[in-house]
């Protein structure tokens, strides 16, 4: 019985963190979310892999020896990359947190997960999209076509930007001013309900104007998303699947003739190729930091690989500038470990 109720209190806070707590404490991002789910789902895949069930579903499932076997479960039976490693790593420790904030006796769980070592990965170098490779991806849509001309306004703004997909995403007509402004401006809500206010050309201008008056009327309704779901109408937000696929697809046609356009063009190319294009252009670190919506400079300098010269000049710059409602199942139809859960087959 004493099992049983550990299991089934272990359960609760996983349903609590998943669909309480984290969309409404930690984060407003759905792919946030989602990455904390899939970590969680993944790390009881493996407990019912080594034979555990809902009746030995315990705590010392959450002790820092079995994460370590998950993690090597992780790298040696599904293939995953150091850093897809150290991210759900990281899901799991924010899930322990949670717990030891609600049971003082859980508290060592989070605790010993926090001195699992990270795995040693390559560092990468984020490659942006070249001058040369967004002048042809914007050459790309239909414009004669009304997705054409979506697809066009949403990698303008892409550029001209460099927000987040997301951001851009759950952008509102009500957000975009435009009309009859001196200094026309988009304001981006980033992470952490941040705003922050980006200007925009006239070129850029014109199209925004006129494929609002296309998709939207006369009188768009400043609660409509400007790219919107076709099936689900103005009010849904397009999704990061339906432009992704747009993006390869123009990229596979531009690719042969030029190499410039990778074949796997993805958002971020965008957003990268012109925080570097406005290094290029002389602007600061600490300019481009802002632009970005990063809250740390460093985080800023990483991105863009900045070298330790430039590092010591920005840091010497900022001295000087003055210092839902989803069903509980507790019941469990097929008796496994991740149904009891609530985490679905």
């Amino acid at each position: 019985m004493k099992r049983n109720n550990e299991a089934a209190k272990l359960s609760r806070y996983i349903s609590d963190y998943l669909y309480d707590y984290a969309p409404n404490m930690l984060t407003d991002s759905k792919h946030t979310v989602k990455s904390y789910k899939d970590a969680l789902t993944l790390y009881i895949s493996y407990l019912e892999s080594v034979g555990i069930t809902p009746s030995f579903f315990t705590k010392e499932c959450f002790e820092r020896a079995q994460i370590e076997k998950w993690i090597r479960w992780l790298k040696e039976v599904r293939n995953c990359s150091p850093d897809t490693c150290n991210v759900r790593l990281a899901s799991i420790r924010i899930f322990l947190g949670y717990i030891g904030s609600r049971d003082i006796g859980l508290i060592y769980l989070h605790q010993d997960a926090k001195t699992i070592k990270r795995q040693k990965c390559v560092k990468k170098k984020v490659s942006g999209l070249t001058r040369d490779a967004v002048a042809a991806m914007l050459s790309a849509p239909d414009l004669t076509t009304i997705t054409g001309r979506r697809d066009l306004v949403f990698m303008i703004i892409l550029y001209a930007t460099a927000a987040r997909l997301g951001e851009l995403l759950s952008l509102k007509i009500g957000q975009i001013h435009i009309t009859g402004q001196k200094k026309p401006y988009i304001n981006i809500i980033g992470k952490g309900q941040k705003i922050r206010t980006l200007y925009l050309l006239p070129r850029a201008v014109a199209h925004i104007e006129k494929y609002i008056r296309d998709a939207h009327g006369m009188q768009a309704d400043p609660e409509a998303y400007l790219f919107y779901s076709r099936v689900g109408g103005k009010y849904t937000m397009l999704t990061d699947t339906a432009i992704d696929k747009r993006l390869k697809m123009y990229a596979q046609k531009l690719h042969d003739k030029n190499p410039d356009v990778p074949l796997n063009c993805h958002a971020h190319q965008f957003r990268h190729g012109k925080a570097s294009h406005w290094i290029e252009d002389g602007l600061n670190v600490l300019q481009i930091s802002f632009l970005l919506g990063h809250a740390q400079l460093e985080t800023t300098m990483v991105y863009l690989d900045i070298s330790t010269e430039e590092k010591r000049k920005a840091l010497a710059t900022l001295e000087s500038e003055n210092d839902k409602k989803i069903d509980k199942k507790w019941k469990n139809s097929d008796g496994s470990l991740r149904a009891f859960c609530g985490l679905g087959k």
